[in-house]
């Protein structure tokens, strides 16, 4: 995945009917600036408000996400924010005029195909991640449902249903890192039971719904008098219920109700408005525990505030060891200032460093009130660096040399006793040049941060 914010090349459009509203609709998602978001603009109202699609926006979940600010809403939003998110779009502006996103085939298929052709590209700015570090969870123990956030260093989604129907049974559904999301996931149609439609005519809802937008599943023998009925509403004189489902030629997956949870899933769990770095697993998802469990989620970043990515454990085994360190870089004591690295990925690297009263550096800085140097823990920083770039196969036999210090800021003092954890992420590189994004944390408070540049070169 991309570290840098993405958006559309180009402009896509779409036209349809409202799955509850049945009106006419016509939406078209509009490349944005950086930091923009995925925001809805309702081109019907006068001044065409701005709605961004952010879970504390959220006013209603009855079987569709539904957004509002200032009054105006939008909904069923979340088939649109499924297929955009997971397909890397950060920022975009969706026009509409309508007050409800059109269904479709019932799926995020259309909105698959038309972002797939139009491509993404890459902005100026980097995307916003929330690193899971501990095990979060959100339960309605009355209903079955529950939503489990794991620590992980990338994103995926594990999906269960039960609905003790004797037509689904057990479903369940995955989604992983290099997963085809426009042909695994987003051709997934939405379902109801049969059960539910007389509910839902009865509060106004699926005004747009019929039989080539929703798959029905039909439990429990049907009487004659039920098939007139339903012959009415959906306005078919050839209805008829095959293996469990009305007029359903053929499921497009085994599976394919779990996928569209899951489908659904994606799109709410985008309106946390940064992306995961977790492993997500959920049983019977709904948007109102989706989108709930978000909310949690953002009070949950906004009360913890800036924080380390990583958790250092010094109980397990570390990825390279001083030792290790030593072989790697050409520092020697008393000018090695990494301990050991407990986390390497593609892009990042995490290490620490353990201060101590012996640091040579104290008997000058200050004698009567030692601080940790500023600019050691940025060397600190750049070696940690350096590990992770001569730690590749390719680089083994060449030096990293530090090549500059770019908005450097030091926030808190670093004495004896203190354990710095040092994160670097690599966020540009041409050739041998490259430009990492590195902080220094004691005790969760940032201590200091910076943009450090590096050149490899031969030994």
């Amino acid at each position: 995945m991309s570290t840098k914010q993405q958006t559309l090349k180009a402009p896509i459009s779409f036209s349809g009917k409202g799955l509850h509203t049945g009106v006419k609709v016509t939406m078209t998602v509009n490349p944005a600036d950086a930091d923009t978001g995925i925001v809805f603009r309702r081109t019907d109202i006068e001044g065409q408000p701005i709605i961004p699609a952010l879970c504390d926006n959220v006013v209603d979940t009855s079987r569709g996400t539904t957004i509002e600010s200032g009054g105006h809403r939008v909904s069923t939003i979340e088939h649109i924010m499924s297929a955009l998110w997971t397909l890397g779009v950060d920022n975009a502006v969706i026009d509409i005029d309508a007050p409800e996103t059109p269904i479709m085939d019932g799926s995020a298929c259309a909105y698959a195909k038309a972002i797939t052709e139009a491509g993404v590209v890459d902005q100026d700015a980097e995307r916003k991640f929330y690193h899971v570090t501990e095990k979060m969870v959100y339960t309605i123990p009355e209903k079955g449902v529950a939503i489990i956030l794991y620590p992980d260093d990338e994103f995926s989604v594990s999906v269960h249903v039960d609905y003790n129907s004797k037509v689904i049974g057990n479903q369940y559904a995955t989604f992983n890192p290099g997963d085809n999301y426009a042909e695994k996931i987003s051709p997934c149609r939405t379902f109801v039971f049969l059960h539910e439609l007389e509910p839902l005519i009865k509060m106004n809802l699926i005004k747009g719904g019929d039989l080539d937008n929703a798959i029905v599943v039909v439990e429990n023998p049907v009487s004659d008098e039920q098939l007139t009925h339903l012959k009415q509403i959906f306005h078919k004189e050839d209805i008829c219920i095959t293996g469990g489902y009305l007029n359903n030629l053929e499921l497009r997956f085994t599976n394919e109700l779990a996928r569209h949870k899951l489908l659904d899933l994606l799109g709410d769990l985008a309106l946390l408005g940064m992306r995961i770095k977790g492993r997500v697993w959920a049983s019977r998802p709904g948007h109102f525990a989706n989108t709930e469990f978000m909310k949690q989620l953002r009070r949950t970043i906004r009360k913890e505030g800036e924080r380390p990515r990583y958790k250092y454990d010094c109980r397990k085994t570390p990825v390279y060891d001083i030792n290790d360190i030593r072989r790697m870089l050409p520092h020697r004591p008393p000018f090695l200032l990494v301990d050991r690295i407990f986390h390497v990925d593609d892009n990042s690297i995490a290490g620490i460093k353990n201060v101590t009263m012996n640091e040579p550096f104290f008997v000058g800085h200050f004698p009567n009130e030692p601080v940790m140097p500023g600019v050691l823990i940025l060397e600190a920083l750049a070696q940690t660096g350096a590990v992770a770039a001569l730690s590749l196969p390719e680089n083994r036999r060449k030096l990293a040399l530090f090549g500059g210090v770019k908005n450097a800021r030091f926030r808190r003092q670093v004495i004896p006793g203190d354990v710095l954890i040092l994160e670097c992420e690599l966020i540009e590189q041409h050739g041998p040049v490259g430009i990492g994004k590195a902080t220094a944390w004691v005790d969760g408070v940032r201590a200091a941060n910076a943009e450090l540049t590096f050149v490899l070169t031969d030994a």
